[in-house]
């Protein structure tokens, strides 16, 4: 509620700092270091229900991490229709947290070549350093859907090395929500039904078993090379499905309504905003 820490108990919204008593900030980013600390606190609530509808002014769950990160051709069909070559080892680039925006912001084209890609996106609840992966999830926080929108012309502007997290960080290109679930409500965090419908047409169907590196993996491979942070949050990459890839390609228009989903963290919507 208009950038506030709310906690999702059944189908009803709690302030956490007032809830709480001012023991935790209501600013979201500000919990992730306490994050033991909050689940403890939280704990015997009802279990939260995903497909409630998140308050008008919701903001992004994680709005300004230290580090947020992307992962590229990460699903073998994706893969397929970029027509390149599975990789061997996870593509990281940067996307500018600048770009993170909550469920109900519109978004305004810069462009006529903005593309759509439905996420996972997770977010660090615990500093990781050289992480095995056995142990990995333990340094989860929980997960949300997330939209790594990009300007496709921007992103493969210019000589190598191309404008690619440029071109997938600009104003509203990376909205997450509405809720982050923590992994222990999920049936199987590794295996999760994903989809993107564009004007109510299905573009993007998966599952993400099917990510060629797995949440667990990701989390390895990153805190091997530098330290994850409390709040860190990491695009895991998307499944086919993207309009670039289509034959003729298709791109968001003025009007637009994206609506992704992933099993079991609910419904994250994104509107175009119509031309003024």
């Amino acid at each position: 509620m208009a950038g506030r820490l709310c906690l999702l108990s059944g189908d009803e919204l709690v302030d956490v700092a007032r809830a709480s008593g001012g023991r935790f900030d209501a600013d979201p980013q500000q919990v992730y270091p306490r994050w033991p600390e909050l689940r403890e606190w939280a704990a015997g609530r009802p279990q939260a229900d995903p497909r409630t509808a998140p308050p008008p002014d919701a903001g992004a769950p994680a709005p300004y991490p230290r580090q947020c990160f992307g992962i590229g051709l990460n699903y073998a069909d994706h893969v397929g229709e970029s027509g390149l070559q599975t990789p061997t080892e996870p593509v990281v680039f940067g996307k500018f947290a600048s770009c993170l925006t909550g469920p109900g912001a519109p978004l305004v084209l810069p462009s006529d070549t903005v593309d759509w890609e439905v996420e996972l996106v997770v977010v660090i609840g615990r500093e990781a350093r050289r992480v095995p992966e056995r142990v990995a999830w333990e340094h989860v926080a929980g997960l949300t859907i997330g939209q790594d929108l990009s300007d496709r012309a921007l992103q493969f502007s210019g000589p190598a090395p191309q404008q690619f997290g440029l071109g997938k960080s600009l104003p509203g290109f990376g909205p997450t929500g509405p809720w982050l679930v923590t992994p222990d409500e999920l049936d199987d965090p590794d295996d999760l039904e994903i989809s993107c419908t564009l004007n109510g047409a299905t573009v993007q169907h998966s599952r993400t078993t099917h990510l060629i590196f797995d949440v667990r993996s990701l989390v390895a491979y990153l805190s091997g090379r530098l330290p994850l942070h409390p709040g860190d949050v990491i695009f895991t990459g998307t499944p086919a499905g993207i309009g670039s890839g289509r034959d003729p390609q298709v791109f968001l228009r003025p009007g637009d309504e994206l609506v992704s989903r992933i099993e079991g963290l609910g419904r994250l919507v994104t509107r175009v905003a119509t031309a003024t």
